[in-house]
């Protein structure tokens, strides 16, 4: 024992130290690829447009549309759209398919404000859309910012049509007023999460009226007039929209260094940018790669476009059958990354973390081995060796990484789709990016955090074991 050298004896401890000492050659790469990731993020604010803009890189790439029972050969890359809302792009492996798949898989939904089924209406000569919202936010962020309108109208004659305002120079951007604090001592003696509730989030759209004195609701039919003349809609084809309220903002470096982004709905698609370039980017792989980027994770992963659904696992099994492979044997000997972000350590709220086994911004790609809330309820726990398997794999390509929880245990927690891909038998750990301000309408997350995702994923994709 006393033989041991300083190396040996630092060598015996797990440290957590930041990319910039482990790896600083690699910082000036992650700038660069980051550029990438904000584009993806500016062109992504809703599940349908980073299903789009996926598929554009994907067919750049010379991905093929995935059909049953197509002649698929290693290296070929095939790739499926489901319901313009999720993503499933492939390379064909050299090994069998009985050897199993690599999956990586992250969401693209992300917290926001929905329009209700009948949104507009009038009150005191402003015109506003009822919200209701989606997934985990807190609502007193929601207000005073400016906010923009995204999403699809399918009209009475079948045709639809595609909504964008708020986010081309010029535009006109929409907000959810709040309370003066010159008269806000009623509000301010409420709890935090009932300061402002679910009923307050209408969004202000316009305070014109129409010109005829002799009807009512004019402000009402103001709006109902512009947007017919612009999109061809009328207000009983909002029962047939999906149009999402988010922030109205691009995705910005943060700090002097520029080394974070801040920018809306990082969560989770700071994972999904990463995992699909990583695929894009496998050429000849052992194993054959399955890049998922899936929808609903923020409520629960339930309907057809979630992965509690059959989606994903019919093309898993269609690509078994197209090479006359044993889906079960290629299940069992299967590895997925469930890739979703985890909250990032914060000075500014330590109360809420545990230090030794918090995550942190700029440290590298997070492994989580368990999720879940309080005692691991609703989690995947990923068994040591499917970890030891992806340290190594980390360690042996340079990939910064650290490992923690989310959070102090009774505080709360949080889950992940990892649970519904091991129900199917499939060996899944979860991985992601540590986020500040997480679910907040601007999130904030290292650059060289989103750069070693990318390297993780890339060195999954490739690895032969």
């Amino acid at each position: 024992m006393a033989n041991k050298t300083a190396n040996e004896w630092e060598a015996l401890l797990y440290k957590n130290e930041t990319v910039a000492d482990t790896a600083p050659d690699s910082l000036a790469a992650a700038q660069e690829f980051c550029e990438g990731y904000k584009r993806f993020l500016d062109n992504a604010k809703t599940e349908r447009e980073a299903a789009a803009y996926s598929e554009r890189l994907l067919l750049d790439a010379g991905y093929k549309p995935f059909e049953p029972g197509m002649a698929l050969r290693p290296g070929d890359k095939v790739y499926r759209i489901e319901h313009k809302k999720c993503v499933i792009a492939a390379t064909i492996g050299a090994k069998p398919m009985e050897e199993g798949f690599h999956l990586g898989i992250a969401h693209i939904d992300a917290p926001r404000l929905d329009l209700r089924p009948v949104p507009l209406y009038e009150d005191k000569d402003f015109g506003y859309f009822r919200t209701h919202y989606y997934g985990g936010v807190r609502k007193y962020q929601w207000v005073a910012i400016p906010l923009a309108l995204h999403g699809t109208v399918c009209r009475a004659d079948g045709t639809s049509v595609d909504i964008c305002i708020g986010e081309k120079p010029g535009d006109p951007v929409f907000c959810i007023t709040d309370l003066l604090p010159h008269l806000s001592a009623k509000q301010n003696e409420k709890k935090l999460p009932e300061g402002i509730t679910g009923e307050n989030l209408n969004v202000l759209i316009a305070s014109t009226p129409i010109a005829d004195k002799d009807l009512s609701d004019r402000v009402k039919l103001n709006v109902l007039g512009l947007l017919h003349q612009a999109y061809g809609i009328t207000e009983r084809d909002f029962t047939r929209a999906e149009i999402e309220v988010v922030p109205a903002f691009t995705a910005r470096d943060i700090g002097l260094d520029r080394a974070m982004i801040g920018a809306y709905g990082h969560d989770d698609r700071v994972d999904a940018s990463p995992a699909l370039m990583a695929e894009i980017n496998t050429k000849a792989p052992a194993h054959t790669t399955v890049c998922v980027l899936t929808d609903k994770e923020e409520v629960g992963s339930d309907g057809v476009t979630g992965m509690n659904s059959e989606y994903a696992y019919a093309f898993l099994k269609q690509l078994c059958a197209a090479a006359g492979a044993d889906e079960i044997a290629a299940f069992r000997a299967s590895k997925c990354l469930s890739a979703d972000v985890t909250a990032a350590y914060d000075p500014s709220y330590a109360d809420a973390f545990e230090p030794n086994n918090g995550t942190y911004a700029g440290r590298g790609i997070a492994i989580y081995k368990y999720t879940g809330s309080r005692g691991k309820n609703s989690t995947n726990d990923a068994p040591a060796e499917l970890v030891a398997y992806l340290t190594r794999l980390l360690d042996k390509n340079s990939v910064a990484w650290q490992i923690g929880e989310m959070g102090k245990i009774d505080l709360g927690g949080g889950g992940t789709i990892a649970k519904y891909v091991a129900n199917r038998g499939i060996n899944t750990i979860d991985v992601g990016v540590p986020v500040l301000s997480m679910h907040s309408p601007f999130e904030v997350v290292s650059k060289a955090d989103v750069y070693m995702a990318y390297l993780a994923f890339q060195a999954f994709c490739t690895d032969a074991e």
